[in-house]
């Protein structure tokens, strides 16, 4: 799995409720054709990145098709997660 492009949005936590700050990423990723998760349209991860302190983590996240926007019900490994993690951390503004 390649992280090709992203996009960024702050999320805003309207009840103060959620301790630190909160980032939703659209990562456009490539994987190999005999990967699981190909797809010939394309996928995508909408991930949703928790930041309290220096601590940087996967709060959520869910794969799309592209083209369609269908839902994929597949899972991260834990080193996939860290990947992620790290990938955005260093694209956080």
């Amino acid at each position: 799995m390649q992280i090709t492009s992203h996009t960024v949005e702050k999320l805003e936590d309207p009840t103060g409720i959620l301790v630190g700050d909160r980032y939703e990423f659209i990562l456009q990723i490539e994987v190999p054709e005999d990967d699981e998760l190909y797809s010939e349209k394309g996928v995508y991860l909408k991930a949703i990145i928790a930041i309290v302190d220096e601590a940087v983590r996967v709060a959520q996240y869910q794969f799309f098709e592209n083209v369609t926007n269908e839902y994929i019900d597949l899972e991260l490994e834990d080193d996939e997660k860290e990947v992620i993690a790290e990938y955005c951390k260093e694209h956080i503004a």
